[in-house]
């Protein structure tokens, strides 16, 4: 692969910051400039095909496994490259914003992995940005361990987990950087930052670099991230293969392109995550024009409904099959100190987790390390001394288009009560976010940005379909508004309002909250510039 040469160098925008400095070195953006020079172009073509895909099945073509790569599907032969260090075993992951806070506590947890979240679980602040990857480095160094100033430590221990980062997906930028009088992208930021600071000490210490890739909806945008792994290791002289990434299948779309996500990715890769929220989020954004595709509250659409099953059934199968390994999906309640109400709680967490395992997963997501010991005995109840149970194949699984997309099965018009929360959920949400906030603690769930997303396209989808009127819930929005106000004086009430109306409320659904909101709300440039 020819090596990029820099016309201009990367100009910081954003206001300088603590320890900056060590972040944002005139090496590390070289880096970062040279990966987004040789793969800008190759961005905005993955974002046109994406819209140009969604115009089409929005004018009704039919989605299924795409023909063309049939015979990959059918060749038995290829796998996956082995696990890499520190990811044979992983039946228990926590997730969680790079926060230094929740990273000790996430590394002291007992899982096996911790995904440091840059995507749904973080609002890109500048500040949370830059400061994340402090986080990681001082968690990569040893050297995180903090007293707060009401005294409280926060200390690691022997055992920890390993890291892996969840960058910003492809259709979001890093506006506090650029180049040429471009931003740069916000993946290959996060990604960059992380690889050039991080990439050789992991691998010293036993490990390597390891990655969660969000938000890819087919094979060619998992080409794109294999060839920037390439280059970032040729670019930092890594051992080729050293780079592992889990791929997130959380679009309806990526859902009929699983083996050949994994066959792209085959050298790098470190399996599939079912990651369900997003998936139903997903699926009402690319099919909620239609009538037959009509959710039902968002608290009635669990896991066992016809057509997730069959996402996740396809998933263990797929993974299984190539060697990789299926994690599945998140726990997000937050334990209580009503006993009562946890007891509840945590029963459905384990039969959850109880179905994943025996469906053949290999290990499974929590939010909150008070789940860990739950998740961590169900799962050691199924593969005992064994890492994984990639031996299970499930061969007796077959899948069809129908399948996935059997949503009418499960069809309902919504309660008030589920438009009610879905408004409360997104506002409370957004005003978090604006704050700086990406992960938050709401009616005993840990809420990300995918909860949200799910909440006002839900609100989308029922006002296209006459399943709620406006009038309705403009009345709960408002009631919401001067609750949140009471709630908190501090809370950004109107942005708040206005990010649902924007996205939830408008004839066209905007395929993100996030970028519009980025921009106008997130977003503090200076004039200093590097």
């Amino acid at each position: 692969m020819p090596l990029p040469s820099l016309t201009s160098s990367v100009q910081v925008l954003g206001a300088p910051g603590e320890r900056h400095e060590e972040i944002l070195t005139p090496e590390a953006l070289e880096f970062i400039g040279r990966l987004d020079t040789a793969f800008a172009d190759r961005r905005l073509e993955v974002l046109k095909e994406r819209r140009r895909r969604s115009g089409h099945l929005a004018g009704g073509t039919p989605l299924d496994f795409p023909l063309a790569t049939r015979a990959l599907r059918e060749d038995p032969h290829w796998r996956v490259a082995p696990p890499a260090p520190g990811l044979t075993d992983r039946r228990v992951e926590i997730t969680g914003p790079p926060e230094r806070r929740m990273a000790v506590n996430a590394l002291n947890s007992g899982a096996k992995v911790w995904m440091a979240d840059f995507e749904d679980a973080t609002a890109p602040t500048w500040t949370n940005v830059i400061g994340g990857q402090l986080t990681l480095l001082d968690a990569v160094e040893r050297r995180i361990d903090f007293t707060t100033p009401e005294g409280k430590e926060y200390r690691l221990g022997e055992q920890l987990a390993t890291i892996m980062v969840r960058p910003r997906g492809w259709h979001l930028l890093e506006e506090h950087l650029e180049i040429d009088g471009r931003p740069l992208s916000a993946s290959l930021v996060d990604f960059g930052l992380y690889f050039f600071h991080c990439a050789q000490r992991q691998i010293d210490a036993g490990h390597g670099p390891y990655f969660y890739l969000p938000k890819l909806e087919n094979r060619y945008e998992a080409r794109l991230w294999n060839d920037v792994f390439l280059l970032a290791q040729e670019l930092l002289d890594i051992p080729r293969g050293t780079v592992r990434a889990t791929v997130l299948i959380e679009t309806i779309t990526a859902a009929f392109e699983m083996e050949e996500i994994l066959h792209e990715l085959r050298e790098h890769s470190a399996g599939l995550n079912a990651g369900r929220w997003d998936y139903l989020f997903s699926l009402i954004k690319t099919f909620g024009h239609r009538t037959d595709f009509q959710l039902p509250d968002r608290a009635a659409v669990t896991m066992t409904a016809p057509f997730m099953r069959a996402y996740t059934e396809l998933l263990v199968r797929t993974c299984h099959r190539r060697g990789a390994q299926a994690i599945g999906g998140m726990a997000a309640h937050v334990p209580s100190r009503d006993a009562q109400a946890n007891s509840a709680a945590l029963a459905k967490v384990r039969l959850d987790k109880e179905r994943e395992a025996e469906d053949g997963f290999d290990g499974s997501w929590v939010a909150h390390p008070g789940l860990v010991p739950v998740c961590r005995e169900v799962f050691d109840n199924v593969l005992g001394e064994r890492p994984h149970q990639l031996d299970r194949t499930r061969e007796d699984v077959e899948i069809t288009a129908a399948d996935l997309l059997s949503v009418r099965r499960i069809a309902a018009p919504p309660t008030r009560e589920g438009i009610r929360s879905n408004v409360a959920v997104a506002l409370r949400y957004f005003d978090a976010w604006l704050r700086g906030s990406g992960a938050v603690a709401l009616y005993g769930l840990m809420e990300d940005a995918a909860t949200a997303e799910i909440a006002r396209v839900q609100i989308w989808q029922w006002l296209r379909h006459d399943q709620a009127d406006r009038a309705t819930v403009l009345d709960l929005l408002d009631a919401e508004c001067a609750a949140l106000e009471e709630e908190d004086p501090r809370a950004r009430v109107a942005e708040a309002r206005e990010v649902f109306v924007d996205t939830a409320l408008t004839p066209g659904l905007p395929a993100f909250f996030t970028p519009e909101a980025y921009t106008r709300h997130l977003v503090r440039r200076t004039e200093n510039r590097s």
